[in-house]
């Protein structure tokens, strides 16, 4: 039997998803769970073979739960299941330790394939982004100025790019202000952008926010 944790703040979601797994015979949905902490909890409970996951959590972002899967149980494979489009967190995700990368529009099948591929010790990868991953590779010495950021600086660069405020950043990520205000200075400098609007405009132009 192949155990699963889905990792989804939306109910409905990891119901679908539940569903569509246990389609399969040998497939079993041990956890669902809605916050990251449920999520380590969930895996040293219930030992599963693999973990599906949003990218978008309360509290925390799915990277930074995938850092901590990894950091804590660095043998669990992880499959990324998110409405963001693949070239705004595919690769990242998968630098950050990912076995596979899918978004929700995904056909069910794919996704069982994904999971069997994974379990079977593979990953899984799409063409477009095995595509991206080698347009990455080939620019690692001319990497474009969100490529250098960190992942949470990447993570404040999207926030700032789409208006939210330096409090309500810092309030969704539980950080101080003056931290998230650090983390603007090091974007704007690794950047080489000096206001908000400059970096909007380059998050738009590069389709990196809606």
């Amino acid at each position: 039997m192949i155990r699963i944790i889905i990792a989804d703040d939306h109910p409905l979601v990891r119901k679908g998803i539940k569903d569509v797994l246990e389609e399969e015979n040998d497939f079993k949905v041990v956890v669902g769970a809605a916050f990251p902490h449920e999520v380590l909890e969930g895996i040293r409970d219930h030992n599963p073979d693999i973990l599906i996951t949003d990218l978008s959590m309360p509290g925390r972002s799915g990277l930074d739960l995938i850092s901590d899967v990894k950091q804590l149980f660095p043998k669990l494979p992880i499959l990324v299941l998110t409405m963001h489009p693949e070239e705004r967190f595919a690769v990242r995700a998968l630098k950050a330790g990912v076995a596979g990368y899918l978004t929700k529009d995904t056909k069910p099948e794919e996704i069982i394939k994904a999971v069997r591929q994974i379990i079977g010790g593979r990953k899984f990868i799409t063409p477009s982004i095995a595509e991206k991953l080698a347009t990455e590779f080939d620019r690692d010495l001319d990497k474009p100025p969100h490529e250098i950021l960190s992942d949470r600086e990447y993570q404040v660069f999207r926030m700032i790019s789409t208006g939210v405020k330096v409090r309500d950043i810092a309030d969704k990520l539980s950080l101080s202000i003056r931290t998230v205000h650090t983390y603007r200075t090091r974007i704007m400098e690794k950047m080489k952008m000096k206001t908000d609007t400059e970096l909007t405009v380059y998050a738009m132009e590069h389709r990196l926010i809606d």
